[in-house]
């Protein structure tokens, strides 16, 4: 079934946490480039896994995406969790920033950029991307559509307290957050803004 044809309001629990988190494990690979897009708690739990990724000799390179800004100092997303990496010992000249964006899609597209100046996006081959178990596949998705065809993806999901694969459906909260994020897969397959994946989430 494609993802276009889901009817949210009658997926299971089980059937969310096939979807979601299915495409969440690490393959190990080595990349050209770590990819994380901002959030509001970006700094907090995707820095610190990109921060790893790159120490382990992962990437020589740390793309920060993201031009939202969440708390009274007004800076963008990227430029935050710049602060943090430098602040972690991460050398200036192995860190890419990309300030404008203000969602998934337009992370993706800025960042072509970014990744063309510093690279010529012919020589990128394989980007691992950092972010949230249930953003993961959105993200994917997105750079599938938008990044150019031959490159590759490795997945490094990190999650907050409340909605890794085991608790997200006890708190309210989190449910929402899990739920709106099937939404927004579902409606954008279906208009045609990211690709409309083939998947199997069983019958519940």
């Amino acid at each position: 079934m494609y993802l276009s044809q889901l009817n949210t309001a009658e997926l299971t629990d089980k059937q969310i946490t096939k979807l979601l988190y299915y495409s969440t494990s690490d393959d190990g690979q080595q990349g050209d480039c770590i990819f994380v897009p901002g959030s509001s708690k970006a700094v907090d739990y995707k820095v610190p896994k990109a921060i790893q990724l790159y120490q382990e000799g992962r990437a020589n390179k740390l793309l920060f995406s993201g031009g939202v800004s969440w708390d009274a100092s007004k800076k963008p997303e990227a430029v935050m969790m710049q602060e943090r990496a430098l602040q972690s010992g991460i050398p200036q000249e192995a860190i890419l920033i990309e300030k404008e964006s203000l969602h998934t899609k337009e992370n993706v597209l800025a960042s072509l950029l970014v990744l063309d100046r510093a690279y010529y996006l012919h020589h990128v081959k394989h980007i691992i991307i950092v972010t949230s178990s249930i953003h993961m596949l959105r993200v994917w998705l997105t750079m599938r559509t938008y990044m150019p065809n031959w490159i590759t993806y490795s997945f490094a999901s990190v999650d907050d307290r409340s909605t890794k694969e085991g608790n997200w459906f006890l708190s309210p909260h989190s449910r929402k957050r899990v739920e709106t994020e099937v939404q927004k897969l579902v409606r954008y397959a279906k208009i045609g803004a990211i690709v409309d994946e083939d998947i199997f989430i069983g019958d519940g």
